[in-house]
């Protein structure tokens, strides 16, 4: 799916369903995975040189549930290159192609933009080179979250890298990540790293958050090698990875053995 612009801004995909949402048929709401703007559940996807969004107005609609996803994909190697993804609260879903196997995306050159847990979900997932963009929420508050992972045990999950953070919002006002057990799966392990990159000032000193009654302390949450004004130091609030565990910590080691071909 390639945009033909000359801008990755002209060809934009755009709808407004939340989870909330009544259904036509009155059946019921779309629930989270059903409103997303884009839904992929097949492999080998390529999405080039466009914009999807997800503009649920959450002011206008304080009575529904506001998780609005604009992309979701349930599948393997998938590659994000020269995107932009924008919406509010849950605006990229990555999830695995199934229980019984890994769902790999690589995401490269390309823009997030959200405010709560806007980069969610179970895939084996990589973001290079690209920028995720902090914003406020609806009422000028800035209290949000980037990543909320519910990475399988013995899998990969998030893996952010070479990355710019940065928004509007209040300095030490965002995580960089807490952990989903969807449905209150305890055998889940999340995963999310954040390496060589920079942290804006609306990343809180203490980056990492608890959810939903289960501690980031007992998943994987870490950082290595990142700079900018919302980083820091090595503490027990803010786990740094040794230089031996992040060299196995690579794109190459979460991809294996797909080479996804970038533009």
């Amino acid at each position: 799916m390639q945009g033909t612009g000359g801008s990755r801004r002209d060809t934009v995909i755009v709808h407004g369903n939340a989870s909330g949402t009544p259904t036509p048929d009155g059946s019921g709401t779309y629930g989270t995975a059903g409103s997303a703007t884009v839904a992929v559940e097949a492999d080998d996807f390529q999405a080039r040189n466009l914009t999807v969004s997800n503009d649920f107005d959450e002011k206008a609609h304080r009575d529904v549930s506001a998780q609005a996803v604009a992309l979701r994909t349930a599948a393997d190697k998938v590659l994000l290159d020269s995107v932009i993804i924008t919406g509010d609260q849950d605006t990229l879903e990555l999830d695995g192609a199934a229980r019984a196997r890994p769902g790999r995306v690589y995401m490269t050159n390309s823009y997030v933009v959200g405010t709560v847990d806007f980069v969610f979900g179970s895939a084996t997932a990589v973001i290079d080179r690209s920028v995720i963009t902090l914003k406020k929420r609806w009422d000028g508050t800035s209290a949000g979250c980037v990543t909320a992972p519910s990475t399988p045990a013995g899998r990969k999950g998030f893996l952010i890298v070479n990355s710019t953070f940065n928004g509007d919002v209040a300095p030490g006002s965002f995580a960089l990540g807490r952990p989903w057990h969807a449905g209150g799966d305890a055998s889940l392990d999340p995963q999310t790293t954040v390496r060589d990159s920079t942290l804006g000032s609306g990343i809180r000193p203490a980056p990492w958050s608890d959810m939903g009654g289960f501690s980031w302390k007992d998943d994987r949450f870490a950082e290595y090698a990142n700079t900018g004004p919302g980083a820091g130091t090595p503490s027990g609030d803010r786990p740094h990875l040794s230089d031996a565990r992040a060299s196995g910590q690579e794109v190459g080691d979460w991809l294996g053995d797909w080479p996804p071909v970038t533009s």
